[in-house]
């Protein structure tokens, strides 16, 4: 698939360097600072106007009502809980208040409680960042009393509560696909990037959405300083099982999540600019609740439709924010082996170029 001059051009030399600077910089769920001031610091390189508040971090450009991007920041990782003990930080972040049973997450933590043995770990001060230690994750479990994935580490028991442990990465290309820890690094990246293509609107950079608590920052930011039509499209990875389930479709659209349905005039518009681009789409509830009608006629447990933070801001917010989501589709899950297709990550750029009707140069 071609893609538009410019953003081909510069793929390699601004939006992959912005990524492998990004996807270093550790940003567990709660622990977000020191990764927001590495961002402020991308985006004013790139002529963004960035304002800090609780949560969130809002980049303007000199248009900021004319196109709103928002993707969350946090990815996961751990928090010391005690002595030598350490927990899965979205979970003890949220105060376990949002644990539904609707999310992703959830429902996958008994599958990916085995994927972390002799995973690298790094502590580091949450506000600075300075760093506080390497070590690797000897096992993980699932603690029956706190509902918990309980973690143990080597060379790290000389931390103190409350200190993030990020698992240690860095970009891989290979066989024309993106690897790390992508959730969502990925599209915070693409959202600075556009900066670099002269882009106009307001990208939001949110914090805690893995503990389900994002969406309440956005939702202040509207509040107090949106305007009278406040349309959003929130940008994120969505998970697929395997390389064949995520060749369908070069991004992932939504009609609605667990929370809430999405804005159909916005979610028309992007399927809109799919068709018009020739990029190939699909819907992800649809694709889960035709799995899941086969999950049910099998006897299996249906799965959950997910929870989004468009979805909880549509739910929240009585109608003062609409809109949809965009996501790239990915294999391998909140792993450090998360991966997306090149091919899939030029296709998203090109959309929000259109979307944001930034012209080729």
């Amino acid at each position: 698939m071609m893609l538009l001059n410019r953003t081909d051009a510069v793929f390699y030399s601004d939006f992959v360097d912005v990524l492998k600077e990004l996807i270093r910089q550790p940003c567990v769920v709660g622990a977000e600072h020191s990764f927001f001031r590495v961002l402020q610091r991308l985006l004013e390189e790139r002529g963004a106007v960035v304002t800090w508040y609780d949560g969130v971090l809002v980049a303007r450009g000199s248009d900021p009502f004319s196109t709103m991007f928002s993707a969350h920041i946090d990815r996961h990782g751990l928090i010391c809980t005690g002595p030598n003990e350490f927990q899965y930080a979205a979970f003890v972040a949220g105060n376990r208040s949002d644990l539904l049973g609707n999310s992703v997450s959830e429902q996958l933590m008994n599958k990916i409680v085995d994927r972390f043995g002799s995973q690298p770990v790094m502590a580091y001060e949450p506000w600075s960042g300075a760093y506080r230690g390497s070590g690797v994750v000897d096992r993980a479990y699932i603690c029956e009393f706190r509902n918990n994935l309980i973690f143990e580490l080597k060379q790290l028991d000389h931390l103190i509560a409350g200190t993030p442990v990020a698992f240690t990465d860095r970009l891989t290309v290979q066989d024309g696909r993106l690897i790390g820890q992508l959730d969502n690094v990925l599209t915070a990246a693409v959202l600075v990037h556009l900066f670099s293509m002269n882009f106009e609107g307001t990208c939001f950079f949110t914090a805690q959405e893995e503990s389900g608590r994002s969406w309440r920052y956005l939702l202040e930011w509207f509040r107090r300083f949106g305007s009278s039509d406040n349309q959003l499209i929130v940008v994120d990875t969505s998970p697929y099982p395997d390389l064949e389930s995520v060749a369908h479709q070069d991004v992932v659209l939504r009609t609605r999540d667990a929370n809430a349905p999405f804005d159909t005039e916005t979610t028309d518009c992007v399927r809109a600019y799919c068709e018009e681009l020739g990029i190939s789409y699909s819907f992800k509830d649809r694709y889960i609740e035709q799995a899941n009608e086969l999950a049910i006629a099998e006897g299996r447990q249906p799965a959950s439709l997910g929870s989004t933070e468009m979805g909880r801001i549509t739910a929240a917010s009585n109608g003062l924010v609409r809109g949809t989501t965009l996501q790239i589709p990915t294999i391998g899950y909140h792993t450090m082996q998360e991966s997306a297709s090149i091919d899939s990550v030029k296709a998203f750029i090109r959309l929000l170029m259109a979307i944001s009707d930034i012209e080729p140069m």
